[in-house]
């Protein structure tokens, strides 16, 4: 940590920043529409899913599956690899179609999806369930923290250069309390009902995330 701590301090620079205005403080860009609350919002309730399958999908391999501890960790390692991958491949089809909304709407869709269809699958007994239920895992792993870069794109160039710096706390701030109430939620629910009933209550929240992903007023990417 102390390492990457002055990599940091040598190697990060400010790029310019442009002219302060002179007719007073930037207005606040949270006042025009509510474009970056819906874009807050959005990114809230995708990091449902997200931590459900991060936080209870290694245990659900070694408690429902019966899989070693070791064999689970790996799938699990796979995963962060893919959900890296993941991350790059959306941040090019967002510069490819000039939009970061639908790409981030995209997503909210798949990722209900998947969580939906892991709900279902993974209460099924039988092998060919299972197989189907760790792969819908591995691509839930991935599809769900697709969007984080989107959404934070999108806030920096909707805020500009004025606003980007608390709009883009308000962004973290609202995930980490939503990342923070996830664990304790979804192990009560895991608790009461199982695994497969957290994992379908996760993918409905990306449903609402579809309807409320501001893509109308978005302005147009150049």
């Amino acid at each position: 940590a102390a390492l990457s701590l002055a990599l940091v301090a040598l190697v990060l620079a400010d790029p310019p920043r442009p002219p302060a205005r002179e007719a007073g403080p930037a207005p606040s860009p949270y006042r025009a529409d509510a474009y970056l609350a819906r874009v807050h919002a959005t990114s809230a309730m995708l990091v449902v899913p997200q931590f459900v399958v991060w936080t209870f999908g290694l245990t659900w391999l070694v408690e429902d599956l019966g899989w070693a501890a070791g064999l689970a960790g790996l799938v699990v390692a796979l995963t962060q690899l893919l959900g890296a991958a993941g991350r790059i491949a959306a941040g090019y089809l967002s510069d490819t179609v000039a939009s970061r909304m639908r790409p981030m709407r995209w997503i909210a869709g798949a990722a209900a999806a998947t969580m939906l269809a892991l709900g279902a699958v993974s209460v099924l007994p039988g092998m060919a369930a299972a197989v189907v239920a760790v792969t819908l895992l591995v691509v839930a792993s991935t599809v769900t923290v697709a969007d984080n870069g989107l959404a934070y794109t999108a806030v920096a160039e909707r805020a500009g250069p004025f606003w980007s710096g608390r709009s883009l706390g308000v962004q973290n701030t609202s995930q980490y309390l939503v990342a923070a109430l996830v664990p304790p939620l979804a192990g009560v629910v895991i608790a009461e009902w199982g695994y497969g009933a957290a994992f379908a209550v996760a993918g409905l929240l990306p449903l609402v995330a579809v309807a409320v992903a501001p893509v109308a007023d978005e302005h147009q990417v150049s």
